[in-house]
């Protein structure tokens, strides 16, 4: 009985099916592997159509990724269609477009008894700790699937980066008109952009590429950016922002250790710092940086379930555009040709979309 949705699926697949592995820091191949079973009980089977790249991916092909395992498939923003469904699956059904919740949880552990679903004791990621969606198919547990009826698939491969943004918004928990700042204005940080904009604070962006902080004004309405040079100006740049008052949020999402280091300096008295970027190296500072001002200091680590519900409505009623967000496009088949300019902000890649299907 499980097998019955699955005739149109395995007369277009066969027996095996091309992905991509990344096998190694920077080298890419493509392979034939088996194509999926049908579906057990609680699972389903999806046809992968959009993957969306994002700064995990990135780290994994330069190797700076601490939680990644090679050989790997990468992919986890995903925009995908339900092909088949095991016994016991009421959420979605065969022919819903869905986005993926990537974080494969153990229900019973003691994060996810928490509700912290999102940095479960036993987590793992697709496409970082286990194969992810760069292929044509696969299985995964139907409750980390999001169903629209409205969204395209481009709209469904980029909810799961937005999710992130708006994690980490939650965690800092902003009151309307605080002076935020975001650090980094690559896809992590446009994702949270997007989610203090909805917070109502007084926004300020932080980047060392100027491209992508005319991005930011031209295509997001950020009213205040601030360009790192490295030579102290930032600092009184942020004061004059803040009529003499520094930021009392700062959210780094550069990934880089010595931004991420170096954040409390822009942070005024009893103010909160949040890390939503991920480095492979230590982070140094000095406790007094932080005592002195009394700091917060918080993670913020992937996403919660109702944060991708929230999303797909928002996104639905107009609220949040992804349009701007697409820059670049590749298929399938060229795509590791053209991966490593993705990893070059010179080429102006704000989010790069792989047409798998």
């Amino acid at each position: 009985m499980r097998r019955r949705n699955l005739a149109n699926w395995a007369s277009q697949t066969g027996d095996t099916m091309k992905t991509i592995v990344l096998e190694e820091p920077r080298r890419f191949v493509q392979k034939e592997i088996p194509a999926p079973e049908a579906p057990g009980a609680g699972e389903a089977l999806v046809r992968v159509h959009r993957v969306g790249v994002c700064g995990t991916d990135i780290s994994g092909y330069l190797g700076k990724m601490p939680f990644y395992g090679y050989p790997r498939i990468p992919g986890h923003e995903l925009g995908v269609e339900v092909l088949a469904v095991g016994e016991f699956v009421d959420n979605v059904k065969v022919g819903d477009r869905c986005s993926v919740e990537p974080y494969l949880n153990n229900p019973e552990s003691f994060a996810s008894q928490s509700g912290k679903t999102n940095c479960c004791n036993e987590l793992q990621v697709l496409g970082v700790h286990v194969d992810g969606g760069l292929r044509p198919e696969f299985i995964l547990p139907a409750r980390k699937l999001h169903p629209s009826k409205k969204l395209e698939m481009e709209q469904l491969a980029l909810v799961e980066t937005l999710a992130i943004g708006c994690h980490a918004v939650d965690r800092a928990n902003p009151v309307a008109g605080e002076l935020f700042l975001v650090i980094g204005a690559g896809p992590i940080g446009l994702s949270v952009i997007e989610f203090a904009r909805l917070a109502e604070v007084e926004l300020v962006v932080m980047d060392m590429n100027a491209q992508r902080l005319d991005f930011c004004r031209e295509q997001m309405g950020v009213k205040h950016t601030v360009q790192f040079k490295g030579d102290g100006s930032e600092v009184d740049q942020l004061r004059a922002i803040g009529n003499g008052h520094l930021p009392t949020i700062a959210v780094d999402a550069t990934g880089n250790k010595h931004s991420m280091q170096d954040v409390f300096n822009y942070v005024d008295h009893t103010g909160k710092v949040v890390y939503v970027g991920i480095v492979n190296d230590e982070i140094t500072f000095r406790h007094p940086a932080l005592h002195l001002k009394e700091i917060t200091l918080l993670m913020s680590r992937n996403a919660l379930p109702k944060d991708f519900q929230r999303i797909i409505q928002l996104i639905e009623d107009g609220k949040i555009d992804t349009r701007p967000w697409i820059t670049h496009r590749t298929s399938f088949d060229e795509m590791i040709d053209v991966f490593d300019s993705f990893t070059k902000p010179e080429t102006g890649v704000i989010k790069a979309i792989i047409e798998v299907s």
